[in-house]
């Protein structure tokens, strides 16, 4: 027989013994209880007859104080003790529903005529006193007749106590020996209830101890093997198995939390190493064009939940515009102003989410479920752009991902002031810082270049040179000859456009290469620099400083002359037209000196 069967029938057999068990004490305790209930009865039936005696007995000396004194008081204690009497034979009479033997019946029932008889004589007597029949009243009450109901009552009331007594005793008899026998097998069922206990005691041990240790000690087994699936015991025991089940269940969620933390930090590491090949990939780029893929690109390998643009700063550090974007944004616009981003305004990351727990940027769409998080770009005490993200439902994933943004932005910031300053310094070594044309020497290496070239394609070279330069700087200032010299060179790089090359030659001269242009094309675009700069209104501060021309002199390759001396030829064109009246273009080939004078306007 299995041991799950017998442990069943063991159990089975200690409930049923424990109820008879129990079943015994309750009749035992109901015999014990009826004892006592016989008892109680025997004493209130005692205690309603005698007291109807103490009644009658009262009633009777009130009555005889009456017809010997005559006060009326006695007579009104004889009235009050006849009720009281009178009360005390209805409660006699209520004895007779309490299931009395018969015999007890008839003896209460004598109880009841003696005390009535006795009754009739004193209400007689006392009535005859009162009508003033005085002896006869006297009589009465000391009669033979009187002193024998007197005696019948005491000895029927004598003996119904004692019938009651007899039969309580007989009851309570009984009831003790039905309480004791019920008792002794209530005892004899809980000794064998304890044994049957102690052997399913055994068995108990056996399949909830034994049992579970040893599955326990499989389980720690896997456990030390960093097995963390093993499944646990799930009985919800709340004993010392229970506390080293709960034991192994914290082992087992430590190792849980444990092999989490190792794949987080994997994780961690993994994007770590994703933004160091981005920071490697920004220290490589050599133009600031170059970043915008490389952020974009690592941008979604890193983040592909999210969506976002990278702002750059424009010159005047008003606005900003998206060089680059991943995902799919739709919260921002491509191009905003530099105050409507409080990450801007504040130099911090700043988010903006759907719940409203802070202000939202202007420049970020009002839709109830988007996130958006707005890093600014901050380099050298300046700010060169913002990192952007955004999230469409809630704000979970960008808050996981902002020290990773945050850290992405500081290297980008860094690589963006860097390469700018790279431009600015090159822009210094080959642009004068007064016009921001080219200078003398990129003039120098641009020639060098042409001429380096094998091709027979045509080629022009203009030299240009304010008239009178002197006088602005004599009759307005330095300050006001530096802005003549800024605006001419502004209209000078207008006019020659996309096809010529600008250069600041020195002073107050100028020099244009226009790499492809034949010499009329060279001498239409002189004529047109002339004329801007002539018809041209120059005011510094508000002050008029009067009509600015310039004399140019052309030089081409026309008539299969050399590249290598255009820089000559140009110079001594520059050179006739100053000597010819200035205001004036020259050009160098076939002999021909072509004109321009502002004073004929043509």
């Amino acid at each position: 027989m299995r041991i799950s069967t017998i442990t069943n029938w063991a159990y089975a057999l200690t409930v049923g013994l424990t109820l008879l068990s129990g079943g015994s004490f309750i009749i035992a305790t109901h015999y014990a209880d009826r004892e006592r209930d016989a008892l109680d009865a025997a004493w209130k039936i005692d205690e309603s007859v005698e007291a109807l005696a103490r009644a009658a007995e009262q009633t009777t000396e009130d009555a005889r104080l009456y017809v010997f004194t005559g006060e009326q008081r006695y007579q009104e204690a004889f009235r009050s003790a006849l009720a009281d009497e009178r009360e005390r034979e209805r409660a006699v009479r209520l004895l007779r529903e309490a299931g009395l033997p018969e015999e007890e019946l008839a003896a209460l029932r004598e109880v009841e005529a003696d005390a009535e008889l006795l009754d009739a004589i004193e209400e007689a007597a006392v009535a005859d006193f009162a009508s003033g029949v005085e002896d006869q009243a006297r009589a009465a009450l000391f009669s033979s007749e009187h002193e024998q109901a007197q005696l019948g009552l005491l000895n029927s009331v004598r003996h119904f106590v004692d019938l009651v007594s007899t039969q309580t005793r007989e009851d309570v008899e009984q009831a003790s020996a039905q309480a004791g026998l019920w008792g002794t097998i209530a005892k004899s069922m809980l000794a064998l209830t304890a044994l049957v206990f102690l052997c399913v005691l055994y068995f108990v041990l056996t399949r909830r101890v034994a049992r579970p240790l040893l599955q326990m000690s499989n389980v720690v087994q896997r456990l030390a093997r960093q097995d963390y699936d093993v499944q646990l015991l799930s009985d919800g025991r709340r004993d010392e198995i229970g506390d080293m089940n709960e034991a192994i269940q914290v082992f087992r969620d430590n190792g849980l939390e444990r092999e989490r933390l190792d794949a987080e930090r994997r994780r961690d590491q993994q994007t770590k190493d994703q933004i160091l090949q981005l920071m490697h990939r920004l220290q490589a780029c050599r133009q600031e064009g170059e970043l915008a893929p490389v952020v974009s690109l690592f941008a979604y390998q890193l983040f592909p939940n999210l969506s976002g643009h990278l702002f750059v700063m424009n010159a005047g550090r008003t606005a900003l515009t998206a060089k680059s974007s991943w995902g799919t944004p739709a919260v921002s616009g491509v191009e905003f102003a530099a105050h409507e981003c409080w990450g801007i305004r504040r130099g911090r990351a700043h988010l903006s989410d759907g719940a409203n727990n802070d202000v939202r940027c202007v420049h970020i769409a009002d839709q109830d479920a988007s996130s958006a998080l707005c890093v600014p770009l901050s380099a050298r005490g300046d700010t060169v752009g913002v990192l952007y993200f955004e999230e469409t439902d809630g704000s979970a994933a960008l808050l996981a991902a902002r020290t990773y943004v945050e850290l992405i932005a500081e290297n980008l910031a860094l690589a963006i002031a860097n390469l700018q300053l790279r431009d600015r310094l090159a822009n210094l070594a080959v642009r004068d810082p007064l016009t921001g044309l080219l200078n003398r020497r990129s003039l120098d290496e641009n020639l060098a270049d042409l001429i380096q070239r094998n091709d027979d394609g045509p080629a022009s070279l203009m030299m240009i040179d304010i008239d009178h330069f002197k006088r602005f700087n004599d009759q307005f200032g330095h300050d006001a000859g530096d802005f003549v010299m800024g605006q001419v060179a502004a209209i000078i790089a207008s006019v020659a456009g996309h096809g010529g090359v600008a250069h600041r030659y020195g002073g107050e001269e100028f020099a244009v290469i226009f790499p492809q242009h034949e010499g009329a094309a060279a001498l239409e675009k002189a004529e047109a620099i002339r004329h801007a700069i002539e018809t041209a209104p120059i005011e510094y501060q508000g002050q008029p400083l009067g009509t600015v021309t310039v004399s140019i002199g052309v030089a081409s390759t026309e008539d299969d002359r050399p590249k290598a001396t255009l820089m000559q030829r140009a110079d001594a064109a520059l050179l006739r037209a100053k000597s010819s009246g200035r205001n004036i273009v020259v050009c160098d080939w076939s002999g021909r000196v072509k004109t321009r004078l502002a004073q004929q306007g043509a």
